[in-house]
């Protein structure tokens, strides 16, 4: 394909699948079970936090994360005592266990009371054309309190070499409008042009078979040469073709 008949057709591609029924079988659906700015934010951000695996499993695992948090996440992390941490042990999605769990709820605690909340730290710390320095800031954040080491490799850092997939897919939920019924469009001060894709093995693939990434690794360096060729197709808004290569990656085997 030339490139403006692959910008046509991955244009095509982002439009079908974003879409309502999209949220049918997708974790992204687990947010917007909330209205509460924050409700919204939490439940995703600790949604996208699980998001590896089975996609059934992980709904399932987000759905008893937000049980456990009383499905009132905002008002949990802000008002919780000692003794409502206990019964989070039990929660286990694949290598997040309790333990993980508890800190990250004593983690972004530290964050809405000390920091004025996720959206207050992507915005300060965003980097003129990408969020990935930010990124990097929010895990430095997140930690500063005391942790278990074993908790850290949940929350991925693009400046030691992650394509940080789970908080890319968290940011696109946030920060990209919300006129297809899919993404928030709830961070207005930050521009979409500064999302990152969501890299996975998914969207890595069917990247590498259109061309737009040559790096067999999935990790920052892939990410940066996939946005350089996204942001070629639409500078604005690249990562709306996050949809496309998803969907043609998992419902046509692309």
């Amino acid at each position: 394909m030339t490139s403006t008949e692959l910008k046509a057709f991955l244009d095509e591609k982002a439009e079908q699948y974003e879409h309502p029924k999209f949220l049918e079988a997708d974790p992204i659906q687990i947010p917007h079970q909330f209205t509460l700015k924050e409700d919204i934010e939490i439940s995703a951000f600790l949604t996208a936090t699980i998001a590896w695996g089975n996609r059934k499993s992980i709904i399932n695992n987000s759905i008893k994360m937000m049980e456990l948090l009383d499905n009132s996440p905002f008002d949990f992390i802000c008002n919780y005592q000692e003794k409502d941490l206990k019964p989070l042990e039990v929660f286990v999605h694949r290598t997040f266990n309790g333990t993980d769990f508890q800190f990250f709820i004593t983690a972004l605690n530290n964050i809405y009371q000390n920091h004025s909340g996720l959206e207050s730290i992507f915005r300060t710390y965003q980097g003129k054309t990408s969020l990935q320095p930010a990124i990097s800031k929010l895990k430095e954040i997140f930690f500063e309190i005391p942790h278990q080491q074993r908790t850290q490799k949940h929350v991925s850092d693009p400046l030691k070499g992650s394509a940080a997939k789970r908080i890319n897919m968290f940011l696109r939920w946030m920060v990209r409008p919300a006129d297809k019924g899919v993404d928030f469009g709830l961070w207005e001060r930050i521009s979409p042009s500064k999302l990152s894709c969501p890299l996975d093995v998914h969207s890595g693939n069917v990247a590498r078979k259109l061309k737009l990434l040559k790096r067999k690794q999935n990790d920052a360096k892939a990410l940066s040469e996939l946005d350089k060729n996204l942001r070629k197709l639409d500078s604005s808004d690249p990562v709306k073709y996050d949809f496309a290569l998803f969907g043609l990656g998992v419902f046509e085997k692309f």
